[in-house]
């Protein structure tokens, strides 16, 4: 699919100190999403969206020990939601222990988003998922 050369992308950003809590995180998410009239057309997503940002936030401050810098940025064809932290360590997804009560936060985003990766990058690392919603010509 060609894509229009006069879309834009558009993108909000907000840092998210640790005493913030991750509720913050989630409705300032989903405020934005609704700009997009996702809360309308995609709620599943919208959902889907803001446990991955609780999740992605939660790992920036428990583990990292880090404010978190979340991005939202919309390019007409997926959602990049990335969270960056001040720590190096590049996460990687594990198999929890039974019994553990943490380790499954890769694991549900790999399952929630289209895709998403984490890198390295100056003074800490990014973890970005793309969810792209349904269209007429891409089943959900």
């Amino acid at each position: 699919m060609a894509r229009d050369p006069s879309l834009r992308a558009v993108g909000w950003a907000r840092t998210l100190p640790v005493s913030s809590g991750v509720k913050t995180a989630r409705d300032w998410t989903r405020e934005h999403l609704a700009a997009l009239g996702w809360d309308r057309t995609a709620p599943d997503l919208v959902d889907s969206v803001v446990l991955a940002v609780s999740e992605m936030v939660t790992n920036a401050h428990v583990h990292a020990h880090s404010d978190a810098q979340l991005i939202l940025t919309w390019d007409e064809e997926c959602l990049h939601v990335t969270v960056h932290d001040t720590s190096s360590h590049v996460p990687e997804q594990r198999r929890p222990d039974e019994g553990s009560l943490g380790g499954r936060g890769l694991l549900l985003i790999d399952a929630l988003a289209d895709d998403w990766q984490a890198r390295p990058c100056p003074r800490g690392k990014d973890v970005t998922a793309c969810f792209r919603p349904a269209s007429p010509d891409r089943p959900s």
